[in-house]
């Protein structure tokens, strides 16, 4: 031992301070790490804080009283139901009147068989659909939609399969919380049309087409 190599006053000094040593120990607690020191270190086997988010801008929050809509969409929120057709031959029941709206039955994508091919005619699991309506006066009409679809005009023809699409006028949306999704506007003449609606993820789908001012 190292106390049997020291001379002997060296070694009554070491006895005298061993004392004191061992109680100083035991009075200085050991400085201890904490997270709220160092916020990049986190004790172990506890999980890091979480990192907080930037900030979103919440959504509008929209009333449940129905919005203001302009007199030709006023027919919106008062829909009635109807069941869209798979085919031309089917469409007696599929009529649409102008200026009202409806909540449309869509069938399944391999059931349709369409006047023209849609541009879009979406998956195999997606809805789509047939309606027939006349148009009485030259004018612009508008075509609105309560969700995510493709829709196509086609002005019927003389014979089975001489429908002609028609080009769109222009494309928009509803006003704010008023639930129509998409809106499509066509200059018609008069006659007879169908509206194809391709690519609906639901079967459900509100639409009305609507002469404008």
């Amino acid at each position: 031992m190292i106390r049997e190599c020291l001379p002997f006053g060296s070694a009554l000094l070491l006895a005298s301070l061993a004392p004191i040593s061992a109680a100083w120990a035991q009075a200085a607690p050991t400085p201890q790490v904490t997270p709220e020191q160092f916020p990049m270190q986190s004790p172990v086997g506890a999980p890091s804080a979480p990192a907080t988010p930037d900030r979103m801008p919440s959504p509008m929050a929209c009333s449940s009283d129905p919005v203001d809509l302009p007199p030709e969409l006023s027919a919106w929120n008062k829909r009635q139901p109807l069941l869209a057709a798979r085919d031309t031959r089917s469409l007696t029941g599929a009529t649409l009147t102008i200026g009202k709206a409806i909540e449309g039955g869509l069938r399944p994508a391999a059931e349709m068989r369409y006047a023209q091919k849609p541009e879009k005619p979406g998956g195999s699991a997606s809805f789509g659909g047939l309606y027939t309506f006349a148009v009485a006066e030259k004018g612009s009409y508008r075509v609105a939609l309560g969700s995510a679809a493709w829709v196509d005009v086609v002005r019927a023809g003389a014979k089975k399969g001489d429908g002609t699409v028609m080009k769109s006028t222009g494309h928009g949306h509803g006003p704010d919380c008023s639930g129509i999704r998409k809106m499509v506007d066509f200059t018609l003449q008069p006659g007879t049309y169908l509206v194809q609606l391709s690519g609906s993820a639901a079967a459900r789908l509100p639409l009305l087409v609507a002469r404008l001012p």
